[in-house]
């Protein structure tokens, strides 16, 4: 029997790859990367998001969205969020 192929391609990643432009693809992975560092660190400090929402002033729906990728937060928003969680954003040179 003959392995059946997506009709996007082999991967995720290949079809990624004609659906994005590099620089799509870079602030994806960001984004990703941020919500995945809030939520980890929430859930390790054990708060809920309501809890959350009463240290940061954020309201727990707009935390939500967040964590499940569907809005774009503002950089502000971030910043009160990572603070009680003892994270903050860092530049770094492109290496």
């Amino acid at each position: 029997m003959t392995e059946k192929k997506s009709p996007i391609g082999e991967s995720w990643n290949e079809y990624r790859e004609t659906l994005l432009t590099p620089e799509e693809r870079r602030e994806i992975d960001i984004k990703v990367e941020i919500i995945t560092a809030i939520l980890n660190a929430r859930n390790t400090a054990g708060y809920s998001q309501k809890q959350l929402e009463k240290l940061t002033g954020v309201k727990q729906p707009v935390i939500s969205r967040m964590e499940k990728g569907e809005t774009d937060p503002r950089l502000s928003t971030i910043m009160k969020i990572l603070e009680p969680l003892g994270k903050t954003l860092v530049v770094v040179d492109k290496r």
